[in-house]
């Protein structure tokens, strides 16, 4: 894909994912994302044009949040590299992560996945009204 036809800036996120299938559940890592789409470095075998539903694991450190957001995302398949390697991933990529295939995937939508810890850690800072 020509760096014309991309829609916004991207950004070299090494980031862990949980992909969800048809009876397949797999981890891989984001090779880079943008506001529209995302790089996936996975093992599976996924077919251009073919649906993606997976979660993308935002780190608390980097957010500056009491714990990890997951983001749960669903979209499209539209450009598969034979390597991770070949399409531009991170430069300081392992052997490992260089054996893996890639996908350019579009982010249809999103959702934000609520987890307990988090609106515990959320509940506990607010601060309560002194009577």
């Amino acid at each position: 894909m020509s760096e014309e036809a991309r829609t916004g800036k991207r950004f070299p996120l090494e980031l862990p994912i949980k992909i969800h299938g048809k009876g397949v559940e797999d981890s891989a890592t984001t090779g880079n994302m943008s506001a529209a789409g995302v790089y996936i470095m996975a093992d599976l075998d996924l077919a251009i044009g073919s649906n993606i539903e997976f979660d993308i694991t935002l780190p608390a450190k980097v957010l500056g949040t009491p714990g990890d957001v997951e983001v749960h995302c669903t979209g499209r398949v539209v450009r598969k590299d034979a390597t991770a390697a070949a399409a531009g991933a991170n430069s300081n990529s392992t052997k490992k992560k260089k054996s893996k295939s890639g996908v350019a995937c579009v982010i249809d939508q999103y959702k934000f996945i609520r987890k307990w810890k988090t609106i515990c850690a959320l509940w506990r800072r607010r601060k309560t009204p002194k009577k």
